[in-house]
């Protein structure tokens, strides 16, 4: 929930937010939207409803504020009303907080005025302060009060001259004068009168000043005392917290390490949420999650004043001090920060123009359970679905946008420490998935042979391939080299299932990072995505599980941990934490962050066991840090995301047409760019075409490796599959599954022999397809590191592409 925060309001101001609201113990807290405006609080579930459906509101003249925790509150007006509201950190909180009070204030002042409106007596001065401010009011209406006098005398003079004056220009007229001399002095006369007019109007006006200014004068004096006692009120409340704070530092210096209450009051072990909230608007069918709160692993606190006090001369004293290696965690605790500031690291000007834009999404409806309710417990690519699901782009094209942020495998190239570069890599790993919060539209399963290439040297210095190597189960290749100094290189493929209320999508496969001058080897893998409401309500992904990214040359390690979403937990939603760790096992830094917003690091200085005791009984460890450092943030969506399926600035830039790229490239095919053009009719013809036609073609391939495939052979290969030390892989070919269309298949027609699976690295793999399919820039060999089978991008693509030659591609569109 990466709402951008508001500004802390000033009074009188409409404030307005997300917050979750407690409704009931069956569906938890929900994210509604709050407003708060003269004097009320009301609520809705969507920034939608404002204009026609409220869902509650309470008047904050006659109500309660009460905190509960960190991220918690209470706002009650005697009983009938309750809300248990929840901000998404402890900082949003207060400045809700802070509105409320303010705006309490203000209704609670404003009602008094309207009650005693028709009060004269003078209210009692409350204080010096009401005193003084009471005689300046009375001072200011006697000098208005003076000043009217004069105004009157002013009046009585100018009537009596202009009595005088009006009397001998009526002699005047009597006397008998040419013409023109008489209606010289008519003209006089009228002008005479309307002065005299005037002036008594302007006498009238300021009596009525003084007068309304008398009036309003008890509401001034009410309005300024309780401007008085709200500033009294904020500065003895500030005057309290810099007591307390001064008392909570005095504390710790003298405690080694804070027991976990106090550390973080928001990672405390809790009890069932006690709270009943209004559930009047709760009639909405939401997922619900009967899961405990994740338990955290660790405890970081502020590492002792000792290590803060200390320059970065002497950090080197601090590692031998603390017993670290030898230089390789000897680091200025501002070196991973500075790295961003580095001249080399900006990018370079683009040389072209990308597009910033792509037709808005068509609002078509589509009942996805009339869909879907045959198939639950089935593969995700055994399921027929239309492309009103879709996104227009590939998983190709989605696994390259892996590389969003690049910058930070920049960074870590120039890192001399290998402790420092696992930061680095660690951030880029979480800030993969940056990209997926809004994305639920499913991206087109690529024909198998179908390439995307996407050639940033010159804007980025970097540049990319990905290729489809497999129909069953589907699974990518995909490499990608910078001229920066790394590489990095993975092959996914993508187990899902359907259950029901949710899918959850298991990538499977290794991601690899090398770089070029520390010959640094990292590896990780992928944690589990999850899509939920798939049959009602909004849908929204989740992603959970662990990360291991291991530095196989150092022996390094970073263990990141994405927190499952729960209705009941206090955390930050999204939350992802990790340590890093040497070979020995000694924490070095922590990370924490969210996987849609940004990665923040902690310099651990010291760790001890001796935290509360974890759900299984183990003592937690504490580690005492230095001030955390960002590492990554999450670039804004452009404007208009929203109609525009999500898609980051890159994703916008993916499927926008090139010239010279590969006639398999993921921009040629035809059903994806019509979705893009809102054709969504010819759309799905086209998909249906080209699914019927790979399914023709793959037949076709297997019959004739079937022929091609001699009795003697068939009886070697068994023979040799019999063996122990071997392993043989086999493939699922039911026509059914060829039949349904999420994943599809090759026309590449060649048939290399198959290969056995234990050779060294460099040797094929034996691919396990009945019809032994080949990809065409890839070769499957076993990884030297993590002794797998994978796909290693053998070269060819670019120099076919600098000759204009694509005549060994097949035609699969």
């Amino acid at each position: 929930m990466s709402e951008p925060k508001a500004p802390t309001p000033a009074p009188g101001d409409t404030y307005k937010g997300w917050l979750f609201k407690w409704t009931n113990y069956i569906k938890g807290y929900q994210r509604r939207w709050f407003v708060l405006s003269n004097g009320l609080l009301s609520y809705y579930r969507t920034q939608a409803e404002m204009g026609h459906t409220c869902r509650g509101t309470i008047n904050l003249a006659t109500a309660n504020i009460a905190v509960e925790d960190s991220c918690n509150f209470v706002i009650s007006n005697g009983g009938t009303q309750t809300y248990h509201l929840k901000a998404s950190s402890e900082v949003e909180r207060q400045r809700w907080i802070t509105a409320l009070e303010l705006a309490k204030a203000k209704a609670f002042r404003m009602q008094a005025e309207s009650d005693d409106s028709g009060d004269d007596s003078t209210p009692p001065a409350a204080g010096q302060g009401a005193g003084s401010r009471n005689s300046e009011v009375q001072s200011t209406l006697r000098t208005l009060g003076s000043k009217v006098e004069d105004l009157s005398t002013c009046n009585d003079l100018i009537a009596k001259h202009g009595s005088a004056l009006q009397r001998s220009l009526s002699e005047l007229e009597g006397v008998r004068l040419g013409g023109e001399t008489s209606e010289k002095i008519r003209q006089v006369t009228e002008r005479a009168t309307l002065f005299r007019i005037t002036s008594n109007a302007m006498i009238n006006a300021c009596r009525d000043f003084l007068a309304l200014a008398q009036t309003h004068s008890k509401r001034w004096q009410k309005a300024l005392q309780a401007e008085r006692e709200q500033r009294v009120r904020l500065e003895e409340t500030l005057e309290q917290l810099a007591k307390q704070h001064n008392h909570l530092e005095r504390a710790f210096r003298g405690a080694t390490v804070l027991p976990a209450s106090q550390s973080n009051p928001a990672i405390d072990s809790k009890g069932p949420v006690s709270g009943k909230g209004d559930a009047s608007d709760e009639d909405e069918e939401n997922e619900f999650f009967d899961a405990c709160e994740d338990v955290q692993e660790f405890i970081t606190v502020p590492a002792d004043p000792k290590y803060h006090r200390r320059s970065g001369s002497n950090v080197s004293g601090i590692s031998s001090e603390l017993g670290m290696d030898d230089g390789t965690t000897s680091l200025d605790e501002q070196s991973l920060a500075s790295n961003p500031e580095s001249p080399q690291s900006q990018e370079l000007v683009p040389v072209r123009k990308r597009r910033t834009r792509i037709p808005d999404k068509p609002n078509y409806s589509l009942n996805l359970w009339s869909i879907m309710k045959n198939c639950i417990g089935k593969e995700l690519s055994k399921i027929p679905m239309p492309v009103n699901f879709n996104e227009p782009l590939s998983m190709l094209q989605r696994l390259s946008e892996d590389l969003e942020y690049y910058e930070l495998l920049d960074r870590a190239a120039k890192c001399q420490s290998s402790l420092e570069q696992m930061c680095y890599v660690a951030a880029f790993t979480v800030s993969s998935y940056s990209t997926t919060v809004h994305r639920t539209g499913k991206p087109f399963n690529p024909l198998l042979g179908e390439t995307f290439e996407l050639d940033r040297v010159q804007e980025s210095g970097y540049r990319s391939l990905c290729e489809q190597v497999s129909h069953h189960p589907p699974a990518a290749a995909h490499h990608a080299i910078s001229e920066r100094g790394w590489t990095l290189r993975q092959e996914i493929a993508l187990a899902s299932k359907f259950r029901g209320k949710y899918l959850s999508i298991m990538p499977l496969g290794s991601i690899h990072c090398i770089f070029e001058k520390s010959t640094n080897h990292y590896t990780w893998k992928k944690v589990t995505t999850t899509v939920h409401n798939i049959i009602v309500g909004k849908l929204w992904i989740d992603q959970s599980g662990e990360i291991d990214v291991v530095n196989h040359k150092t022996g390094d390690r970073c263990h990141l941990k994405f927190a499952p979403y729960s209705y009941f937990s206090r955390d930050v939603a999204r939350k992802v934490t990790g340590v890093v760790t040497d070979k020995d096992g000694k924490a070095h830094y922590v990370l924490s962050g969210t996987w849609d917003e940004k990665m923040e690091y902690s310099r651990v200085m010291q760790s001890s066991r001796g935290g509360e005791n974890g759900a299984d009984g183990r003592q937690k460890t504490v580690y005492q840090t230095l001030k955390a450092k960002e590492l990554w943030r999450k670039t804004p969506l452009p404007e208009g995301a929203e109609n525009m399926y999500y898609f980051s600035t890159l994703a916008l830039t993916l499927n926008e047409l090139e010239e010279g790229v590969a006639p398999t490239d993921s921009r040629r095919r035809p059903d994806q760019r019509l979705m893009e053009q809102g054709r969504w009719e010819e759309a799905n013809a086209e998909k249906q075409r080209l699914e019927e036609k790979q399914r023709t073609v793959r037949r076709e391939r297997e019959r004739e490796a079937n022929r091609a495939a001699s009795p003697s052979e068939e009886a070697e290969e068994v023979e040799i599959a019999s063996e122990p030390s071997e392993t043989t892989y086999k493939t699922d070919t039911d026509e059914t599954s060829s039949d349904l269309s999420l994943s599809t298949e090759t026309l590449h027609g060649s048939h290399p022999p198959a290969y056995s699976m234990e050779g060294p690295y460099g040797a094929p793999v034996k691919s396990g397809h009945q019809d032994n399919y080949k990809s065409m820039w890839f070769e499957q060999l076993v990884d030297p590191v993590t002794g797998e089978p994978t796909h290693i991008y053998k070269g060819g693509y670019w120099e076919a592409k600098e000759q204009g030659n694509w005549d060994s591609c097949p035609d699969i569109f």
